[in-house]
């Protein structure tokens, strides 16, 4: 095992926001992206039961990435269906501070943004943690690790995107994994790392080896028949 796999340590994980996630070592995140929208509540009702730990939110803005997607009216339905769910959102938008409100009143536990908008996150991310909520910052695929690494100190999570963000279902970006390994080897014990886009029962097992202990993963759970079985997959085991 790489010394980069060692560093995931459940007994050191934080609670991760202001409510309480399970401290095994990987975490799952079913993104519901990919869910049947008619039937959203179900949808998410039935992969927390499958044994996915959060369901991430993410919310596109037509600017920052190319597509549009939910905004805080859809994480306030999913939040009234299942008032206990772990929120994850992650804003892939080009004014994320807009957003942070909003967001919060929605029911969120976490929100993520991105460093390629917000080159030095310190103020956002307090302004997340006054408002009760975790704090995360995001890279994209070209996106080098030095954007991220000095702030490992002030989040909560770092989240390499591994696949260029505004569309579910694309392939895994392998090159990603060397800088999530530079991030691992920097961050303080106990930071979780996310890895987002493309993750996969096959594509998992290489995320978990550089140091992810948050999974994403969207159409490689909602696009097979059995949940949980993809959720035992991407976890492993």
């Amino acid at each position: 095992m790489t010394k980069a796999a060692t560093q995931v340590d459940s007994s050191t994980a934080p609670v991760f926001g202001g409510r309480r996630l399970s401290r095994t070592p990987v975490l799952v995140a079913p993104s519901i992206l990919s869910a049947d929208f008619a039937r959203l509540g179900d949808e998410c009702r039935a992969v927390l039961a499958a044994g996915g730990d959060l369901l991430h939110v993410d919310v596109m803005d037509g600017h920052f990435v190319p597509n549009l997607s939910m905004g805080p009216a859809v994480c306030a339905a999913v939040h009234a269906a299942l008032p206990e769910a772990y929120l994850d959102v992650h804003l892939m938008v080009t004014d994320p501070a807009h957003y942070i409100e909003p967001f919060r009143k929605a029911g969120a536990a976490h929100i993520t943004f991105h460093a390629e908008v917000v080159p030095d996150p310190k103020a956002l991310v307090a302004e997340i943690r006054a408002k009760g909520m975790s704090a995360g910052v995001a890279i994209n695929p070209d996106t080098p690790a030095s954007a991220l690494i000095p702030y490992l100190g002030d989040i909560d999570l770092a989240l390499v995107m591994s696949v260029h963000p505004g569309f579910s279902g694309q392939s895994f970006i392998a090159r990603v994994l060397e800088k999530t390994r530079a991030i691992r080897a920097a961050a303080p014990a106990g930071l979780r790392i996310q890895m987002d886009g493309g993750v996969s029962p096959d594509t998992a097992p290489a995320c978990r080896e550089a140091g992810c202990d948050v999974l994403v993963a969207a159409s490689a759970i909602y696009g097979t028949p059995d949940y949980a079985a993809a959720v035992r997959a991407i976890r492993g085991g």
